[in-house]
């Protein structure tokens, strides 16, 4: 497994941009898919978008089609959610997650494990 740290949340205005960026521990990171979910509060815990293992897939939810961008970088074990113009109901806390395989098949918060704690992003109106 792998241990998460997300950075990159805050106050933005609608339309503003956000960059989060999620940094990894260990070894075995590239051969993991990544995903990005939010939590809304109230809310279950929602699949943004993910990446397989290599980067050369993307998935992502109907809602942030063609606003987010997610993309990974292996030799830095990092994996990155771009987000641009932004919306007040993209207000959540938003959490880096590994999937149990190198493409994701899956959108549930069960198949990913070693989750990060999480950072906020808040979308004023």
């Amino acid at each position: 497994q792998v241990q998460l740290v997300e950075s990159g949340g805050g106050l933005v205005q609608a339309g503003g941009s956000l960059r989060l960026s999620c940094a990894a521990s260990g070894r075995t990171f590239s051969t993991y898919a990544m995903g990005w979910f939010r939590q809304a509060p109230g809310k279950e815990r929602e699949f943004v978008a993910g990446i397989s293992w290599s980067g050369g897939s993307t998935y992502y939810t109907d809602s942030v089609k063609g606003r987010f961008t997610i993309s990974r970088d292996n030799a830095k074990n990092t994996v990155n959610l771009q987000m641009n113009s932004l919306k007040p109901e993209d207000t959540a806390v938003y959490f880096c997650a590994a999937y149990r395989g190198s493409v994701i098949y899956s959108r549930r918060p069960a198949d990913f494990h070693s989750w990060g704690q999480g950072t906020q992003v808040t979308v004023s109106s």
